[in-house]
């Protein structure tokens, strides 16, 4: 069951990236990759973030854990601006906050045992120590459904579905309270996606997990998620429970989005599909570049869309 406090806040986020040249590495444009954008997640629910590739999804993710910089805006986790964080407060949010990359081939460290792979993290801490640290990396196992025994292998021994397992498993280590999910299961094939999508919503109800799950893929989205985020230019152009987005579709973008989905069986097909065929525009602006203002209009309960204003 979700609690009604909430455990992450994102207030009007921005992240851009200066582009230099010449031999002083002058700024000559701005990557607008993150516009003003705003959002919560709650204990135990999954907030899905989700849009093309360049629409600022990612960056979204990397600035909550601190891999990016925020240019402006704030990060609220449990009451607390990360941004103001001590160094010890930094630590404890490293914990607590873990993220599962795209890529289970090259997020593993091929000279590192899955034993180290999973211990590692635990030493840093300090959680456990000696035979409690062999305990918990058979526990992390069993919790992603792997053999406690192939704690003594090595990435190149598993396929691509264990290896993202090992991921998880290396996430959980820290018993973090929000999993930043980055296109988590996209490298996968359509069966162990399944499986793997089952594993983190089971995960997420046995320890009241959070989940910012970053993704493209319309249909994993609508398995997993709680709410919906649409991005668009470093936007969200819509967001709302997963229902309220997947049913009654408002911002032009999200209709696209949605179109785009294959679906199997031809009586649940729209007989109108207005695909995305268009290039999205380029998010790199002029220095003096003033992004237009941007409203919501609440169309249901929970349901916002985005507005330009100016």
């Amino acid at each position: 069951m979700l609690e009604t406090l909430s455990l992450l806040e994102v207030k009007n986020l921005t992240t851009r990236f200066d582009l230099n040249e010449g031999i002083l590495s002058r700024p000559y444009a701005r990557v607008h990759a993150v516009e003003n954008i705003s959002f919560e997640i709650k204990r135990g629910e999954t907030l899905s973030l989700v849009g093309e590739s360049g629409c600022g999804k990612t960056t979204t993710g990397r600035t909550i854990l601190g891999l990016e910089k925020a240019t402006a805006g704030d990060i609220i986790f449990e009451g607390k601006s990360v941004l103001n964080y001590t160094r010890q407060e930094r630590q404890e949010f490293c914990r607590s906050v873990q993220m599962i990359f795209q890529d289970p081939y090259s997020s593993l460290n091929p000279r590192m045992s899955v034993r180290d792979i999973l211990s590692e993290p635990i030493h840093v801490h300090k959680l456990y120590a000696g035979k409690a640290i062999e305990s918990r990396v058979s526990d992390l196992l069993r919790h992603v459904n792997l053999d406690p025994e192939f704690a003594s292998r090595y990435p190149h021994e598993f396929s691509g579905g264990q290896r993202q397992r090992i991921s998880i498993a290396r996430a959980l280590a820290l018993d973090p309270k929000l999993i930043v999910c980055d296109e988590a299961v996209s490298a996968l094939d359509v069966t162990i996606k399944a499986q793997v999508i089952n594993l983190l919503m089971d995960l997420q109800s046995e320890f009241n997990l959070s989940f910012l799950f970053i993704s493209h893929d319309m249909a994993v989205v609508e398995r997993i998620s709680h709410r919906v985020a649409v991005m668009y230019l470093g936007r969200i152009v819509e967001i709302g429970p997963r229902k309220a987005i997947f049913e009654n579709p408002t911002h032009d973008y999200t209709k696209k989005l949605l179109s785009a989905v294959p679906v199997a069986d031809p009586n649940l097909r729209r007989t109108e599909r207005t695909l995305a065929t268009d290039e999205i525009p380029s998010a790199v602006r002029p220095l003096d570049y003033a992004p237009p203002s941007v409203t919501y209009e609440e169309v249901a309960a929970g349901h916002f869309v985005a507005i330009e204003t100016a």
